[in-house]
């Protein structure tokens, strides 16, 4: 299909960005284009205005922030999972970003783009949430800092006004932790099924402390708080880890569609979620 007609703009800064998009009703913002095209091509989206980021060399790369990673919101995947810092303090971002579609996509596709976009079977919003990742944005009124817990409202809703841009994403460096993103889909390069980004900070031979982000089992991606109570002082061993998680679907709510029903994404989640901690534990 044709897009809708719609005004083009690429700003040569944020200031400029977050003006163009004040003075919008229903403008949209482009990043990489990998969601966005789809949209406009099926006339899912009607925006007036769609102001394109990327000439915004200032929001691409990855710098040391004390203790976190701050990651450009135009950071591609490619450029993410490649990156010897996000490599060595923050590889879950790394594993899970590796799964996101394909080259073609990681080469185009952004950060930034993949989490404002908030697709709950998206790979990377579940990650941000499981690290309490800090989303850094420009709007009218100044910058601000957005915890991934408020950041994500509902399906493709987020916290961001029509006047804000995600410039940066804030991680913490996860010195002392292990972790493992599993993913079930039904091909190579597909949406998850169901995704679990696991991490675990181990004491001896028990598990001091887990954090579990869930895909695609709810209308925003879903923090297992339950197994990550359960985990706490658990010994290190894949039989107990899989009993931790039985309790990973609690307070879900997954989707049923054309690729799976929920009480079989419910059953996934645990399965996976037990796999997951197993092997950020090692066992």
């Amino acid at each position: 299909m044709i897009p809708a007609q719609f005004d083009y703009v690429r700003p040569d800064d944020v200031a400029e960005a977050v003006r163009v998009l004040a003075d919008c009703e229903e403008p949209k913002v482009m990043a990489g284009g990998q969601s966005l095209t789809p949209l406009l091509r099926f006339r899912l989206a009607y925006p007036d205005v769609v102001v394109d980021l990327s000439g915004l060399t200032e929001l691409r790369g990855v710098t040391d922030d004390g203790d976190r990673l701050r990651v450009g919101a135009m950071t591609t995947h490619d450029e993410v999972m490649r990156d010897p810092m996000v490599a060595q303090h923050c590889d879950l971002l790394a594993q899970a970003t590796r799964t996101v579609a394909d080259p073609a996509v990681r080469h185009r596709g952004t950060l930034g783009g993949s989490l404002a976009h908030a697709d709950p079977a998206g790979d990377l919003p579940a990650v941000a949430l499981a690290l309490d990742a800090e989303f850094m944005v420009s709007g009218e009124d100044g910058e601000r800092t957005v915890q991934a817990s408020e950041f994500f409202q509902d399906y493709l809703t987020t916290v961001l006004d029509v006047g804000d841009v995600l410039t940066a994403v804030r991680f913490p460096k996860m010195g002392g932790w292990s972790c493992h993103y599993e993913k079930f889909s039904q091909a190579a390069q597909a949406w998850a099924i169901v995704g679990v980004a696991a991490a675990v900070r181990l004491d001896g031979g028990t598990v001091a402390e887990a954090r579990i982000g869930l895909t695609n089992m709810g209308s925003t991606p879903v923090r297992a708080r339950g197994v990550e109570e359960a985990c706490r002082g658990v010994p290190a061993r894949a039989d107990a880890l899989r009993e931790a998680a039985q309790s990973a679907d609690a307070g879900t709510d997954p989707p049923n569609d054309l690729n799976a029903r929920a009480d079989y994404r419910r059953h996934l989640a645990r399965v996976l979620t037990g796999r997951a901690l197993a092997r950020a534990a090692g066992v």
